[in-house]
């Protein structure tokens, strides 16, 4: 029997269709959002001003001098260290960022609400107050949303990713790692990922983004009609247990408020996040951390047999390490510090990122738990586990009973 070509454009429309699922559950066309931000910056948001002036460039100048003022004034009482006033020349020095929530521009006039992001190192300074912040282990975030039935992570960019790529994590006491949804993440950080609690699986998954446990802040939308108010349930989840921190309802008047309803809900369930790491929720999941091959038993020597002892030869392990790099000074430090751990023969530089968290390779003549060991006797505050690691110096806090010195030299 010969079949016509007519029958066969089916069956080849099929398997091209066929063949393009398995490339489209990697590669999708935007499906990546990356996190606007995740600097240490003091944020002062909400901030109101009014401006008449000469023009529209003078009333706008003014009404972001306007906001500085009025946020130095309540990041100071924030902090507990009164309402004192600055100059302008000195709040454009310690500024890092105006963010513009809504503003409108006249001829002569500006009218906006503004957010002002402060620099921790120079506010601090400025303050007379520690910049040391509590950190939790680094935790990878999985945002689930449920729209209509469906549960979605980063299968497919969703509003709920971008609240999360938007809030400015710097501040927070969680150490959040917001993967950005491209690449290998829809496979990796799915719904279904979340459902799993074996533990062998989420070591794989975590170790490959430096992660020490796993969040899942889940919210569930509910549209009364099209157009109408939104409700929205959040839930704040974590561990591969997926288990229920706190959960809370929010509600808008219109669909066109849900942006603005979804940074609202990330905003509490991260203070829910730091209320659970001050309360000890957050603690280390044991079966997260690095299982050593178990030892297998040596057979019995035969009797009468010389005994022959070799020096073992340890190979070089290879070892990624996480910094922060605030600089090109710290890149340098902290391979000098790795080049002088013993049995470390190479540190280099894998993947800079100044300004944020940059990547080394070690090659290490040893087990990695033993390498981690001498990094943690030499101060630094290490993370993860197996040959993912991150490290951080260790604050110097200075002993609660020192008493001051207020003796003079002379």
């Amino acid at each position: 029997m010969r079949l016509k070509p007519l029958f066969l454009v089916p069956a080849a429309v099929a398997l091209v269709l066929g063949a393009d699922v398995g490339v489209a559950q990697i590669e999708g066309g935007g499906r990546g959002v990356a996190p606007i931000d995740s600097s240490s910056d003091y944020e002062v948001s909400g901030i109101t001003v009014d401006v008449a002036a000469k023009n529209a460039d003078a009333a706008r100048l003014g009404g972001w001098r306007l906001a500085q003022r009025r946020a130095w004034a309540q990041l100071s009482r924030r902090l507990g260290v009164g309402g004192g006033q600055v100059s302008d020349s000195t709040l454009d020095s310690i500024v890092s960022g105006i963010v513009v929530e809504n503003e409108q521009i006249g001829p002569t006039r500006y009218v906006a609400k503004l957010g002002v992001l402060f620099n921790r190192d120079r506010a601090g300074a400025m303050l007379g107050i520690s910049n040391y912040v509590l950190r939790s282990p680094p935790m990878v975030v999985i945002p689930v949303v449920w729209s209509g039935g469906v549960a979605t992570g980063f299968e497919q960019r969703t509003l709920w990713q971008e609240a999360w790529a938007r809030y400015r994590t710097g501040g927070s006491a969680i150490d959040y790692i917001r993967p950005t949804g491209s690449g290998p993440d829809p496979l990796l950080l799915n719904y279904g990922q979340t459902q799993r609690p074996g533990r062998g699986w989420w070591r794989a998954v975590l170790d490959q983004y430096g992660g020490s446990d796993v969040l899942m802040p889940t919210v569930r939308l509910y549209r009364q009609w099209p157009g109408g108010p939104v409700i929205a349930v959040f839930q704040a989840r974590q561990g591969p247990d997926n288990r229920l921190l706190e959960q809370f309802t929010l509600r808008v008047g219109s669909v066109a408020g849900v942006p603005a309803l979804l940074d609202a809900g990330v905003k509490r369930l991260d203070e829910t996040y730091q209320s659970a790491l001050r309360a000890g929720y957050l603690r280390s999941d044991p079966g997260l951390s690095y299982v050593p091959p178990s030892d297998v038993p040596e057979e019995d020597e035969a009797p009468g047999e010389d005994l022959v002892v070799e020096t073992p030869i340890v190979a070089s392990v290879g070892i990624s390490v996480q910094f922060d790099t605030p600089g090109v000074g710290a890149v340098n430090a902290a391979e000098a510090a790795m080049r002088g751990v013993p049995g470390v023969t190479a540190a280099n530089t894998s993947s800079l990122a100044l300004g944020g968290v940059s990547v080394m390779a070690i090659a290490y003549a040893g087990p990695p738990d033993a390498f981690k060991a001498a990094l943690e006797a030499r101060g630094w505050q290490v993370f993860g586990s197996g040959t993912t690691l991150r490290i951080r110096r260790a604050p110097r806090l200075l002993p609660p009973d020192l008493t001051a010195d207020n003796a003079t030299a002379g």
